[in-house]
């Protein structure tokens, strides 16, 4: 199939899947004698698991990495290896949001609370050590974990 039925079906625009194609992301193409290329219907294959893996959250290098030439033979201990990676970066991301919402509100909270007639200076002493003790606080809560690409 020529590149604008696959970006029709896939929902993918020329340009996007052509950088794939440079980008090692899809096998090169054939080219027809007029020098269109002339895609195999693998490659939509590939176009939707490239799409679900960035949707995903995995970045077009953890992607190359794992995405066989041959779809019909996955590393399938290198994918189980990275998709726990993924999930691992996830939980870590979800952590330090929760931790930013977390002096978001109290950020929010000590601004509407304020004392009647107090100072700028001292409203703004009083919430950066209202967010300090709870930087302080969550830091003590944490658990223990090994550093960061070693194992248990």
């Amino acid at each position: 199939m020529k590149i604008g039925e696959l970006a029709k079906l896939s929902g993918i625009a020329a340009s996007r899947i052509r950088f794939y194609e440079a980008q090692g992301l899809l096998p090169p193409t054939q080219r027809q004698s007029n020098g269109y290329r002339e895609y195999a219907q693998q490659t939509l294959t590939r176009l939707e698991i490239i799409n679900c893996a960035q949707g995903a959250g995995f970045s077009l290098e953890e992607i190359r990495a794992v995405l066989p030439p041959d779809l019909q033979a996955w590393p399938h201990a290198a994918l189980l290896e990275t998709i726990q990676r993924k999930i691992g970066e996830i939980e870590l991301l979800q952590r330090r949001l929760a931790q930013s919402k977390r002096h978001l509100r109290t950020l929010v909270d000590e601004i509407a609370h304020k004392i009647e007639g107090e100072d700028c200076k001292v409203a703004t002493r009083r919430v950066l050590d209202k967010l300090r003790q709870g930087a302080t606080a969550s830091a003590a809560a944490k658990p223990r974990t090994r550093a960061a690409g070693k194992r248990a």
